[in-house]
């Protein structure tokens, strides 16, 4: 239904744009009950008020829908969020380390980089460790937040699955240059991102820059 750059957009657009039309439905459809029986129900053409003791059935009605539409909206979250906590065993590991103001990635070959680059249709699955305060590591395009906090050991997952370059933020204010904190995610064809990392492990090995 929809397309995106990873593996979460779709699922996560879905989930989204359901809630979205839930809300503004009911919106709609209070926002005109209401227009409807303040100007049917007035106290020009009804002077004397009515007691109304009660609807069983309506009162079943408007109990049983939300309840639905509740729990399936919990259901499509919850499902979500397992597949999105549960990163497949063949995923590329690679480490991230946040700090004040900055991002950098260190790769299963000890190789280390300054902006995230990440072989496409491959899971990946980022070790997410901050220095110093809280951070979060946030690519919009892929639907992907998670926070890094100090001390503790956080993780997420995608599979990118468009080859570009996309934005990366620190979604957690994390001091005055906060804002500064932006990177990028290149998403590489296989062969290109294995030409790239032994690349630069030659030049680590070397060196040079």
């Amino acid at each position: 239904m929809f397309s995106g750059a990873s593996n979460f957009v779709s699922s996560t657009d879905t989930t989204f744009f359901f809630i979205v039309s839930v809300s503004v439905f009911f919106l709609v459809v209070i926002t005109f009950c209401m227009v409807y029986f303040v100007i049917r129900y007035n106290k020009k053409r009804h002077p004397k008020a009515k007691n109304i003791h009660g609807n069983i059935p309506l009162e079943i009605t408007w109990t049983l829908i939300p309840t639905l539409l509740v729990m399936v909206m919990f259901w499509m979250g919850w499902e979500n969020y397992i597949k999105m906590d549960n990163p497949p065993s063949d995923a590329m590991n690679i480490d991230v380390i946040a700090q004040m103001w900055r991002w950098s990635f260190k790769y299963p070959n000890g190789v280390t980089a300054d902006t995230l680059y990440v072989p496409v249709n491959k899971p990946v699955k980022v070790l997410l460790n901050s220095r110093d305060v809280n951070h979060s590591f946030f690519v919009p395009a892929f639907r992907l937040k998670k926070d890094v906090i100090p001390n503790r050991h956080n993780y997420a997952w995608f599979l990118a699955d468009k080859v570009g370059t996309y934005d990366l933020f620190c979604a957690e204010y994390c001091g005055l240059n906060h804002s500064h904190m932006l990177n990028k995610v290149v998403v590489l064809p296989q062969d290109s991102f294995n030409t790239w990392l032994n690349q630069q492990a030659k030049k680590e090995a070397t060196g040079s820059k």
